[in-house]
């Protein structure tokens, strides 16, 4: 039976302290692939991203810059939902962490947590990371260059001594400990679980949950002095995005708990520990499941401003376009693991699957369709054994494994059961060869291109959540409503689409890609 469930994804929200990097970019685009993929199923989807522009790291930031930390990141946002209009991520809500409705989900959430017994005042001294917006026990720590002290994200970290708000985050750990073992799935991919199994298992301290060095952030109900440690109105957001807690609209009541909360593995430890410790003692239900995606790197290498190596999303879409960007990530990242990015790769996968595979299936079949036919489609034919196979697997692929590999987020192994169908296609074009039935036997060349006709609608609806635009211009193209990936087993559209329009010229869908002199080595 199809699950019609609401549906709700979110991204980790991007701290906007400076311009958008790759790793943005592909988490916004995994998040969206998933949000168009259910909506597709006929699912009612909702879609957050946003920013987090509290934090010390804003404050230090802002100063270096001469600007107070709003103007700063009212500067800084718009290169975020630049980011998202460029790569067509169709979110339903972008929420920023400095929203009065943000404010006041995160002073509610601190309110049940004081009721509940599990905050209190002491004074903080320990390491802090500015740059990760983490504390962190001396065990933990790295050795640096000088004798220096590092996080294990190998940032830099300061001894710090503040009076500050605590929260029992010591009274979670069984509670956690019987949470992963009871929902193996809320925490993936299993590698990230057993990791924070580990963590936990080693024992929880109590966590500073506020500050008094700088006032840039969620004020502590009743204690001005104090602004809330930046991951608890960070955190937050997922539910005041819905409503929380007045819930007007009945969002937190249709969407809560989200499905899937999408983050980068080196913010695990907020989601899997901090965020059910927290929720658990505001009495508030748990996300179904924290999915963490592995690094993107640059040939193989970290990206970072001191390396030089730090990709521009936007210019990189300027240069490929966006729907290439996107076919690349989710068809060469194995998600779940890190994975690398070049120009070479790019036009390389670009143009071995959409321009020279499947970009010449459609245009080459719907031009002869054009020029044989004068656009029409045949209305029956007696399908040979070759069409009947073709048929069962392009369905197969596109109806059966496709969505089987992006329920599990295996986008790769999706997309390569959708090109072993792109090539069964072009092969039976081959083996047809429509050009000499035109000859031979023209009714058998309209029933070739017609069964064509049908597999690339199919093969075009399951990649749309990967290629939104092309796909779009393709069905148009083809004179083809259908969107919905339910709509991939519908066999009664048909009589009526040749009935309908003959088709016009086509136009190419995917452009080969060239490697400018300039692209080399970047």
């Amino acid at each position: 039976m199809t699950d019609t469930s609401p549906f709700y994804v979110t991204t980790a929200i991007n701290y906007p302290n400076g311009k958008p990097h790759i790793g943005h970019a592909y988490e916004g685009i995994a998040a969206d692939v998933i949000a168009r993929f259910r909506r597709s199923q006929g699912r009612e989807v909702r879609f957050q991203t946003g920013v987090d522009v509290h934090g010390l790291k804003m404050v230090k930031t802002a100063r270096e810059k001469g600007l107070e930390p709003s103007e700063f990141a009212a500067q800084m946002t718009p290169h975020f939902t630049e980011l998202c209009e460029r790569y067509r991520i169709s979110y339903d809500r972008f929420i920023s962490t400095s929203e009065d409705a943000n404010h006041i989900a995160a002073q509610e959430i601190w309110k049940r947590m004081e009721a509940s017994g599990d905050l209190y005042r002491d004074r903080y001294e320990g390491w802090y990371s500015v740059r990760d917006e983490a504390y962190y026990a001396e065990g933990e720590l790295l050795d640096g260059e000088g004798g220096a002290k590092l996080s294990p994200q190998g940032t830099p970290v300061e001894w710090t001594v503040e009076e500050s708000w605590f929260f029992r985050l010591s009274a979670y750990q069984e509670r956690l400990l019987a949470l992963y073992a009871d929902h193996p799935e809320f925490i993936q991919p299993d590698s990230r679980r057993n990791e924070v199994i580990r963590f936990v298992e080693g024992g929880l301290n109590d966590l500073s949950i506020s500050r008094t060095s700088f006032d840039w952030g969620v004020p502590v109900p009743d204690d001005p002095d104090h602004v809330m440690y930046v991951w608890i109105d960070a955190l937050t957001n997922y539910l005041s995005g819905l409503g929380f807690p007045d819930d007007k609209d009945g969002l937190v009541e249709k969407f809560w708990p989200a499905n899937v909360h999408l983050i980068g593995k080196d913010i695990v430890r907020f989601h899997a520990v901090y965020w059910p410790a927290f929720l658990l003692s505001a009495g508030i239900e748990l996300p179904h499941q924290v999915h963490a995606h592995g690094f993107i790197l640059n040939r193989g290498q970290k990206e970072s401003k001191s390396l030089g190596n730090v990709t521009d999303p936007i210019a990189l879409a300027d240069r490929f376009g966006s729907d290439a960007i996107r076919y690349f990530l989710m068809r060469d990242v194995s998600f779940g693991q890190d994975g690398s990015i070049s120009d070479e790769a790019i036009v390389t996968r670009a143009n071995a699957d959409l321009a020279n595979s499947f970009g010449n299936l459609a245009q080459r079949t719907l031009s002869m369709i054009h020029k044989n036919l004068d656009g029409k489609l045949a209305t029956e034919w007696e399908p040979a054994e070759a069409d009947r196979e073709l048929q069962a697997l392009v369905q197969n692929a596109c109806g059966e494994e496709m969505p089987e590999a992006f329920e599990r987020f295996a986008f790769s192994h999706g997309l390569e059961a959708w090109m072993r169908a792109v090539f069964a296609c072009n092969q039976y074009v081959d083996e047809q060869a429509p050009w000499t039935l035109k000859k031979t036997d023209p009714e058998r060349m309209a029933a070739v291109l017609s069964q064509l006709f049908m597999c690339i609608r199919t093969l075009a609806i399951a990649i749309a959540p990967i290629v939104p635009d092309a796909a779009q211009k393709l069905l148009d193209q083809m004179g083809i409503e259908a969107r919905n990936w339910r709509d991939i087993a519908d066999q009664n559209w048909y009589a009526a689409r040749a009935a309908g329009a003959p088709l016009g010229k086509p136009e190419g869908i995917f452009p080969r890609l060239e490697l400018e002199a300039t692209d080399a080595g970047r």
